[in-house]
């Protein structure tokens, strides 16, 4: 039986251990007291009131979210939100979470995660069934769920049902202050690898994913032919070589606003970044950024919902889902962010569709998936990283520390 921890002003509500694996401590680790209140907290908000509990990136993108999707379902339905800003951790935390067997003590209802990670959690049944033609809404024509999104962003099972429906597609990307550059800029990923011509310090993510397709495109390789290399042990060990180039010019970034950050301090010249907080820094902020368009990694983001829930919120969760991944609501979120909607019946409407801050800024020229800039772009292979993934997680985390 889990141990059970009483802690300040918290009554009788007992705390076990899962809970400290749920806040992320380890069991030899610490967890502060504010987290553990944070976390009582919850628990009894939840069964005071009928609050859907939604975990998701933070940031400018959480904010999208907020406005296009909470807010009109507050207003519809009275439902109130708590919002987590932990997608970072979601996959070890829902893992941890679910292994526990006690509905009660999972603390989430729905989670924005990546697709990869979604994929493989819902093969080790974490997550809830979701079946695309029942348990989302059709088009405004009539068009069914799992016709009108575009393909590939339906994912985890089969055409008829599965654990992931994605509500946006972003890019990775690179980034330029142009201020260090003031007789243009760097326009392409090989630009990015070239430290002689354009010189500076490099902001890059902490993963192998991204790195390592961009360093294999910078290497020569064709964009449709980065997986098909990557796979081989070759493959690896080229792309590898060609990030040798950057190791000596790099700084490391895990969080989504750090590459924007890095670049306004003069810390880096150059930074991968996700498209819409580029967009935010340069539109919101005035930051004197220019966008790297080739190259650019695109990939799937959307909802889960875990799979143990009690009935009660499982329903309401199911319930948001639906609203969310409406076509009005996922064409509304792009007015607050530049990603671009997962429906095709949504993404119809991008023409049109103007910035929330400044009607006279179309968000069409901003968007990852615009005609002209999938064209420049790779696609991210989430059934890569799921096969790959942990593998070349070590041998980047070798690599970084040689």
């Amino acid at each position: 039986m889990a141990k059970k921890t009483r802690t300040p002003n918290s009554g009788t509500l007992p705390v076990s251990r899962r809970d400290l694996l749920a806040l992320g401590a380890s069991t030899a680790g610490l967890v502060s007291l504010s987290s553990l209140g944070s976390l009582i907290g919850v628990r009894r908000a939840m069964a005071a009131e009928a609050t859907i509990n939604l975990c998701s990136w933070g940031g400018a993108y959480q904010s999208s979210q907020i406005n296009a999707y909470e807010k009109p379902y507050r207003r519809k339905t009275g439902f109130n939100f708590r919002n987590i800003e932990k997608s970072s951790n979601g996959p070890a935390l829902i893992t941890a979470q679910e292994q526990s067997g006690n509905a009660s003590w999972v603390s989430w209802d729905i989670v924005d995660m990546l697709q990869a990670d979604a994929n493989r959690l819902y093969s080790q049944r974490l997550l809830q069934e979701i079946v695309w033609d029942k348990d989302l809404d059709r088009a405004p024509d009539g068009t069914p769920a799992w016709d009108d999104f575009t393909k590939g962003s339906l994912s985890g099972g089969d055409d008829k049902s599965g654990g992931f429906v994605s509500t946006i597609s972003y890019n990775t990307m690179f980034c330029y202050n142009k201020i260090a550059f003031p007789n243009g800029g760097p326009r392409s990923v090989q630009d990015v690898f070239d430290v002689a011509k354009f010189a500076g310090k490099r902001g890059l993510q902490k993963i192998p994913a991204g790195n390592l397709e961009w360093a294999l495109y910078a290497d020569g390789v064709a964009k449709d032919k980065i997986y098909d290399v990557l796979a081989t042990p070759a493959g690896v060990d080229r792309a590898f070589k060609k990030l040798d180039a950057l190791k000596p010019h790099a700084m490391w970034w895990s969080e989504g606003s750090q590459p924007q950050e890095m670049l306004a301090q003069g810390e880096v010249t150059i930074a991968s970044a996700y498209n819409g907080r580029i967009f935010d820094a340069i539109v919101a902020n005035g930051d004197p950024l220019g966008f790297i368009w080739d190259g650019g990694l695109y990939e799937w983001d959307g909802w889960v919902v875990p799979a143990i829930l009690p009935k009660d919120r499982k329903k309401r969760a199911m319930e948001f889902l639906r609203f969310s991944t409406s076509t009005k609501s996922l064409a509304e979120q792009a007015r607050y962010i530049a990603y671009s909607p997962a429906r095709k019946s949504s993404f119809a409407q991008m023409a049109d569709i103007t910035y929330y801050k400044n009607t006279k800024i179309k968000m069409m020229p901003y968007l990852p998936t615009s005609p002209d800039h999938l064209k420049l772009s790779i696609a991210k292979s989430a059934s890569f990283w799921s096969a790959h993934g942990p593998a070349l997680i070590g041998r980047f985390q070798t690599w970084l520390a040689s």
